[in-house]
């Protein structure tokens, strides 16, 4: 699909800069743009100087997010091997056996979803995919139904798709911090918003449509019984035991206490104080201190729970210099097509067109690219992101509500292949519209969320 979609960009491009290359160029105010020598600048020879111009781009803005994505992942690791999956994973258990009836509480897919889940909310990515494989292959092992997906599957893959994630969009965040954001964190509300209109919205969805009878289970008939799954044993994330059992001592607690007193002490006279308390907690609280405290609280749970932070820190630094070096490829791919696009006109064309349909219910047409991207490709949705902030600024209305559709939903289609395909599902029965209805609300969550943040 991505592929299409990349060779679509780049030939829609070529193919509009030719019907419009005799046309100048004119920049954001109106005015055509001139060369070096003083000549008009015409479509054609903007596509050219373009390309490798992206391509540029693209490196510079690895190198800007590099810093930022191996501070974050540190402190997610210190966070992490200190016991925060803990909390999560209590308050999980109890609501996922009412949401999975069909599952035994002690079945072992209960616990690789349990994991997946509180994972996913931490924004550790990489630590939930073996989780989730883990627990689809598990519920496979129910399936009465061979080649079929299950209930069970499909409100897994429903909320895994849309998942809540409590902790900042780091990769976000650090893209913000590359493009010359001045408050980075500033789409962390929002975005927690627009995950919880898409979750909530599928899980909605996905259990009406499974007693649709147009959806009931349709095995195909060459699908053969499942074999026991081998190879899939995955190792306990640090600071979580088996049994999820508490380990820190009391004073240990008592001091965790007095620190989150103190810190929300301070904030609550803030706000007191505060002239207009609605602004200062929009303005203030909500965009500049998310940050601080969010390196604080990571810090504290990792030193409360006798974590070495500095080894930790270092450690994950290492795993966001991978992680750098694993996108850049990515990033130059699809910034080179986004940038061709743009430069041709074909994207002025689109936007044009979108645009008093749009703007009437007050989204920008220049974020639709981006929310059609984000279910297809999540090294697409980022390139996407990356040019848009870097035309119009990472701080305007346009740059937060594009940032904020980035973490609102996960990217569908790649999250379904993995996984149905790891368990040889080909009848996805109402997966699909389920997990598209939670990308629609989440899509619309973000909208409401940045008008109420920053319209």
């Amino acid at each position: 699909m991505l592929n299409a979609i990349w060779l679509f960009m780049v030939a829609v491009a070529v193919l509009c800069a030719a019907a419009l290359a005799d046309v100048p160029v004119t920049g954001p105010d109106g005015a055509v743009l001139l060369d070096a020598a003083g000549h008009e600048i015409t479509r054609m020879a903007h596509l050219s100087n373009g390309i490798l111009s992206s391509a540029k781009s693209a490196i510079f803005l690895v190198i800007g997010l590099t810093g930022a994505m191996m501070l974050f992942l540190g402190l997610v690791r210190v966070a992490t091997a200190g016991g925060l999956l803990r909390p999560i994973v209590r308050v999980l258990r109890p609501i996922l056996t009412r949401l999975f009836p069909d599952v035994p509480p002690d079945h072992p897919a209960m616990g690789s979803m349990i994991m997946n889940f509180a994972a996913n909310m931490l924004g550790l990515g990489n630590a939930a995919t073996p989780f989730g494989i883990k627990a689809i292959t598990e519920l496979d092992q129910l399936n009465t139904t061979r080649g079929s997906a299950t209930n069970a599957m499909a409100l897994f893959l429903a909320i895994n798709t849309s998942s809540v994630v409590l902790m900042a969009p780091t990769g976000t965040v650090a893209v913000r911090l590359a493009t010359g954001s001045t408050m980075p964190f500033a789409i962390w509300i929002p975005t927690l918003i627009a995950t919880l209109c898409s979750t909530l919205t599928a899980v909605l969805v996905c259990l009406a449509l499974q007693r649709v009878a147009w959806f009931r289970p349709r095995p195909p008939a060459d699908i053969a019984p499942a074999a026991t799954p081998t190879g899939l044993e995955v190792a306990p994330l640090p600071g979580l035991d088996s049994d999820g059992a508490e380990t820190w001592p009391l004073w240990r607690k008592l001091l965790a206490m007095a620190i989150a007193l103190g810190v929300l002490g301070f904030a609550v006279s803030g706000f007191i104080q505060a002239e207009d308390p609605g602004a200062y907690l929009r303005d203030q609280v909500a965009v500049h201190w998310l940050l601080p405290l969010l390196v604080l609280g990571l810090l504290s749970i990792g030193f409360l729970a006798g974590v070495d932070a500095y080894s930790e820190v270092v450690a994950g630094a290492r795993e966001g210099m991978s992680v750098a070096i694993r996108i850049a490829p990515y990033l130059v791919a699809i910034l080179v097509a986004v940038g061709m696009f743009r430069n041709s006109g074909a994207l002025d064309i689109l936007i044009g067109w979108a645009a008093p349909f749009t703007s009437a219910i007050g989204i920008p047409a220049e974020v639709l690219p981006m929310a059609l991207m984000r279910p297809l490709s999540g090294s697409g949705a980022l390139g996407l992101m990356t040019e848009t902030l870097t035309i119009y600024g990472p701080d305007s209305f346009i740059g937060m509500l594009t940032s904020t559709l980035m973490g609102s939903t996960e990217t569908t289609f790649y999250v379904l292949a993995v996984y149905l395909g790891a368990v040889g599902v080909r009848d996805s029965r109402h997966i699909l519209p389920a997990c598209l209805a939670g990308d629609v609300a989440g899509f619309f969550g973000a909208v409401a969320a940045t008008h109420l943040f920053f319209g």
